[in-house]
C-alpha cells in the first residue's frame, strides 16, 4: 500500500516538477520525507524489519490464548477495511491534479512570451538612442577640435608677432649697448622661441632662431670686449669703478652662454691676483712660509677692496668673493708647493707647525665668512652628523696640552659633545704641506724616544712607589703623560692631514707603547728565580727541598700591584686610543689603523705581574708543605689542634693578600684572577705532597684530614681575609676550591678505610676517587703503608674491578686511561730534576 501511495504521489508531481525543473525523485523527497519520520508508529506492522511469526506468536503466546483468535482476526479485517477507504479517498482526491498542472504551465509559458516581447522593444530603442548620442557626440568633438586648434593658432601668431618684434628690438638694443633692457628682452625671446622647436622646418621660423643666436653671439663678444677694455690683462684697473653697463652686461652674461659667464670671472679673478703673482714670487723673502702671514693678510685686504668697488657690479649669485678667495688659495697652494720643493732642506719643525698653524686658521675664517658653494660642482654637501663616540679622548680638542685623559666606568652614561660640521675649505691650501710632514713626523719619534728615555732615567731615581693601601695600586704617573703626549700629537696631526701622515704617526705610537711596556712595566718587576715563561735548568736547581725560597717586601709587592694596574689603564686606553685615531683618519684608511698587537703586549704585562704574585705566595708556602710530608705520621698519637704547618701557610696566606687585595682594589677582576690562580697552584702541589706522607696511621691520617679542612676553609675565605667587610668568593674561585680540596679530603678518607675485605676496599676506592689511574691508587697504598706483595694483590683486583668502557669507545678509554694525571705530571718533573742534578 505504502508502495502504491509513493507512485501516486510521484506521478501527481510531475506537473509540478516541469514547472520548477527538479527531479521528481528529489522533490518528492523534500516534501515527503520517509514514512517513518512523518508518522512516527510503535505499531510493529508499521516496523522495517517486521516478522509475521514473531507478531502471531506475540498475539498468542500460549495455547489458551488461541480461544481469543476469532476477536483478533475481526480487528485485523477492520483495520484492513479503514486502510482501504483512507487509501480511496486519497486517490479520489488526485484524479484533477495533472489538469490543473498543464494549465498553469501554459499560462507561465505565455508570460514568458509576453515579457520576452517587451524585452526586445526595449533594446530596439536603446539601440536607436545610442545612434542618436553618438551624432550629437561626434558634432560636440568637432567643435572642440576646432576650438583647441584656433587657439593654438592664435596663440602661436602671437607669439610669432612677439618673436618677430623681439629680435628686431634686440638687435637695435644690441648695437645700443642698452644692457639693462636687454637682459630682459632676450630672457623673453629665448623663452618665447622654445614654442617654435616643433616648427624649425618652417624657413621663416628657422631664420628668426638663426638672428637669435646671431644676436646671442654678438652680444657675448661685445661684453667681452667691455670687459677687456675696462679690466686689461696689462696696466691698472679703470679708477673710475664700475659702471651701470658692465652692471646690466653681467645680468645678460647670465642668460647668454655659460661659457661666457666663466670667461667674465675668469679674466676678472686673474686680473685681480696679478698683483699677488708679483709680489710673492718665489725669490722674494715674503714669499717664504716664516712670512706666511703677509699673503692671508693680503688677500684680506683685497676681498674688503673687492667689496667696496665691485660688490654691487656682479650678481650677488655668482660668489664672486668667495670665488677670488677660492682661486687664491688654488694659487697659494701651487706656489708654496714649488717653494717648499726648492728649499726642502731648510724647513724646520717648528717653522713647518708655524705655517700650518697659519694656514689652517685662515681656512677655517674662509668657512666662516663662505658657505662652499664654488667648490667642487657648486654644491655644498651637509655634514653627516657622526654616531655617538664612546671614547675617553672626546674632550676639547683646542684645550690645554696639559689636561690628562681620565677613564671612568661611567662614560657611556655622559652627554657627549658633538663633532663641528666639516670645514669645506679644509686641506685647499694646507694640502701642500702633506709632503713634508714626514719631518714633524721624525719629530715625535725623536721626542717620544727622550720621553721614554727620561720615564726610565725616573724611575731609577726616584724608586719603586711607596706603598700606600689606602690608595690601592697608584697607577704609575709616566703612564698619564704618556697618553696625555699621544693626545696632543694625535690633535696636532689630524689638523695637518688625515690621511698616510696619520697612519706613520700611528706606527709611531705602537712602537712606544711596546717599548713603554717593555721598558717601564715589564723591565722593573722584580726578578725571580723562575720566570713567568716555565721551568728552567735554573729553577731545577735552586729549588731544594727545605731551602728557604726570598720572599718579595712590601715594597716589591706594591710595585707589581701598581705595575698590574698601569698595565691595564694602558690598556683601556690604548683601545680608546685605536677608537680615536680611526674617528680622525680618512675612511679609506681606516682598516690600516690596529693597535692589538699593543694591547696584547699590556695583558702579557698583566699575566706575568700576577704570576709574580701568585709565585711568591706559592713559594713561600713550600717549606710548610714540606715539612708536612716530612712529618712522620704513622707516629702520631692522637689528634689536637690543626698543624704548625698549615699554622704556617695560613700566616703567609694573611700576611700577602691583604696587601695585594688592597692595592688591586681598582682592579678587582685581576685580584679575582691572582686567586683562582693561586689555587689551581697550590692545590696540586699539596695533593702531591700529600701523597709523599707515607706510611700514614690512622690517628695520622685523621689529623691530615683536619689540617686539609682548615686549609679548606681558609681557601675559600681567601678573597676577603683580613678584611673588615666581607664579601662573597666569587662563584668561578669556590668551586675550584671546593673540588681540589674535596679530592684531597677523599685520599685521606680511602687511606683511612681498612684495606680488608680487598673487594670492599677497591670498590669504596673507585667510588669515592673515580680516578682509574694505577699510579694514584698505587700511591694510595704506599700511603697506608702495604707491603709489596699486598699492593700486587691489590693492584691485580684493582685492574679487575676497574669499570668497562662503554661499547665503541675502546679506543678513547684506553686513551682516558693512559692520558697522566697532575700527580703523574709532577712525577715525572720531579724524575727530570733529579736526572739533570746526576748529570750536572
Amino acid at each position: 500500500v505504502l508502495a502504491s501511495f509513493e507512485l501516486l504521489l510521484k506521478a501527481d508531481l510531475s506537473i509540478l516538477c516541469k514547472v520548477t525543473e527538479i527531479k521528481v525523485d528529489v522533490l518528492f523527497i523534500v516534501f515527503f520525507p520517509p514514512f517513518p519520520q512523518v508518522f512516527p508508529s510503535q505499531d510493529p506492522l508499521d516496523r522495517a524489519d517486521f516478522n509475521a511469526v514473531e507478531y502471531i506468536n506475540t498475539l498468542f503466546p500460549t495455547e489458551q490464548s488461541l480461544a481469543n483468535i476469532d476477536e483478533v482476526v475481526n480487528k485485523i479485517r477492520l483495520k484492513i477495511r479503514r486502510l482501504d477507504d483512507n487509501i480511496r479517498t486519497v486517490v479520489r482526491g488526485q484524479t484533477n491534479v495533472g489538469q490543473d498542472g498543464r494549465q498553469a504551465l501554459e499560462e507561465a509559458q505565455k508570460a514568458i512570451q509576453q515579457l520576452f516581447g517587451k524585452i526586445k522593444d526595449i533594446k530596439d530603442k536603446a539601440e536607436k538612442s545610442e545612434q542618436m548620442v553618438k551624432d550629437i557626440t561626434r558634432d560636440i568633438k568637432q567643435l572642440d577640435h576646432a576650438k583647441r586648434h584656433l587657439t593654438t593658432s592664435i596663440t602661436t601668431l602671437n607669439h610669432l608677432h612677439m618673436l618677430a618684434g623681439g629680435v628686431d628690438s634686440l638687435e637695435a638694443m644690441t648695437r645700443r649697448r642698452q644692457y639693462g633692457e636687454v637682459a630682459n628682452l632676450l630672457q623673453g625671446v629665448v623663452n618665447v622661441l622654445e614654442h617654435f622647436n616643433k616648427y624649425m622646418g618652417i624657413p621663416q621660423i628657422r631664420q628668426l632662431s638663426e638672428r637669435v643666436k646671431a644676436a646671442q653671439n654678438e652680444l657675448g663678444q661685445q661684453i667681452l670686449a667691455d670687459f677687456e677694455e675696462a679690466f686689461p690683462s696689462q696696466g691698472t684697473k679703470r679708477p673710475g669703478g664700475p659702471s651701470n653697463v658692465l652692471r646690466d652686461a653681467c645680468l645678460v652674461a647670465n642668460v647668454l652662454d655659460p661659457r661666457i659667464k666663466q670667461e667674465i670671472i675668469k679674466k676678472f679673478i686673474k686680473q685681480h691676483l696679478s698683483e699677488y703673482l708679483v709680489l710673492f714670487q718665489e725669490n722674494q723673502d715674503v714669499a717664504w712660509l716664516d712670512k706666511i702671514d703677509r699673503r692671508y693678510a693680503w688677500i684680506k685686504r683685497q676681498l674688503v677692496d673687492y667689496e667696496e668697488k665691485y660688490g654691487r657690479m656682479f650678481p650677488q649669485e655668482w660668489c664672486m668673493t668667495e670665488r677670488i678667495a677660492v682661486e687664491f688659495c688654488h694659487v697659494t697652494r701651487t706656489e708654496l708647493s714649488k717653494i717648499m720643493r726648492t728649499r726642502a732642506k731648510e724647513i724646520e719643525v717648528k717653522l713647518l707647525l708655524f705655517a700650518i698653524q697659519r694656514t689652517t686658521n685662515f681656512e677655517g675664517l674662509l668657512a666662516k665668512r663662505f658657505s662652499g658653494c664654488t667648490l667642487g660642482d657648486g654644491t655644498v654637501k651637509k655634514p653627516e652628523v657622526p654616531p655617538p663616540s664612546t671614547n675617553p679622548f672626546l674632550e676639547d680638542e683646542a684645550g690645554t696640552e696639559t689636561d690628562e685623559i681620565v677613564i671612568e666606568k661611567s662614560d657611556a652614561e655622559k652627554p657627549k659633545k658633538p663633532k663641528a660640521p666639516d670645514n669645506p675649505f679644509h686641506g685647499i691650501v694646507s694640502k701642500c704641506f702633506e709632503p713634508h710632514l714626514y719631518v714633524y713626523i721624525e719629530s715625535q719619534d725623536k721626542n717620544l724616544s727622550e720621553l721614554i728615555d727620561r720615564f726610565v732615567a725616573d724611575f731609577k731615581a726616584q724608586g719603586p712607589p711607596k706603598p700606600n693601601v689606602d690608595e690601592g695600586g697608584a697607577v704609575l704617573p709616566s703612564c698619564a703623560d704618556l697618553f696625555v703626549y699621544y693626545k696632543k700629537c694625535m690633535v696636532q696631526c689630524s689638523q695637518l692631514s688625515t690621511g698616510e701622515p696619520m697612519i706613520a704617526l700611528t706606527t709611531i705610537f705602537q712602537k712606544y707603547l711596546r717599548e713603554y711596556a717593555w721598558k717601564i712595566l715589564s723591565g722593573n718587576l722584580p726578578k725571580t728565580t723562575s720566570s713567568s715563561s716555565g721551568l728552567t735548568i735554573t729553577s731545577l736547581l735552586k729549588e731544594k727541598e727545605g731551602s728557604e725560597v726570598a720572599k718579595f717586601t712590601l715594597e716589591e709587592l706594591c710595585l707589581i700591584c701598581s705595575i698590574l694596574s698601569t698595565a691595564e689603564y694602558c690598556l683601556a686606553t690604548t683601545q680608546q686610543l685605536e677608537e680615536k685615531l680611526k674617528e680622525k683618519v680618512d675612511a679609506s684608511l681606516v682598516e690600516r689603523i690596529n693597535l692589538t698587537g699593543e694591547t696584547d703586549t699590556f695583558s702579557i704585562v698583566i699575566s706575568n705581574s700576577i704570576q709574580l704574585l701568585v709565585q711568591d705566595l706559592d713559594a713561600a708556602c713550600d717549606p710548610a708543605l714540606t715539612a708536612m710530608s716530612k712529618m712522620q705520621w704513622q707516629n702520631v698519637e692522637h689528634v689536637g689542634d690543626q698543624s704548625p704547618y698549615v699554622t704556617s701557610v695560613i700566616l703567609h696566606i694573611k700576611q700577602n693578600v691583604p696587601i695585594i687585595r688592597d692595592n688591586l682594589a681598582s682592579t678587582r677582576k685581576y685580584f679575582t684572577q691572582f686567586c683562582i690562580k693561586f689555587a689551581n697552584s697550590f692545590i696540586p702541589k699539596f695533593i702531591n705532597h700529600l701523597f709523599k706522607c707515607k706510611p700514614i696511621s690512622m690517628v695520622g691520617a685523621e689529623q691530615l684530614l683536619l689540617d686539609t679542612h682548615s686549609l679548606k676553609m681558609v681557601l675559600l675565605d681567601l678573597p676577603s681575609i683580613g678584611s673588615q667587610v666581607v664579601r662573597k668568593a666569587p662563584a668561578s674561585y669556590t668551586r675550584i676550591v671546593v673540588k681540589g680540596m674535596t679530592r684531597a679530603e677523599m685520599i685521606l678518607k680511602v687511606v683511612m678505610a681498612p684495606h680488608e675485605p680487598p673487594v670492599v676496599f677497591v670498590d669504596n676506592y673507585i667510588k669515592l676517587l673515580a680516578d682509574c689511574s694505577t699510579d694514584t691508587f698505587q700511591k694510595i697504598l704506599d700511603m697506608k703503608g702495604l707491603k709489596r706483595s699486598e699492593q700486587s694483590s691489590m693492584l691485580d683486583l684493582f685492574r679487575q674491578r676497574l669499570p668497562a668502557p662503554p661499547s665503541g669507545a675502546e679506543s678513547s678509554g684506553s686513551l682516558s686511561l693512559s692520558a697522566p694525571t697532575p700527580e703523574q705530571e709532577s712525577s715525572r718533573i720531579r724524575k727530570l730534576e733529579k736526572l739533570i742534578k746526576k748529570r750536572l
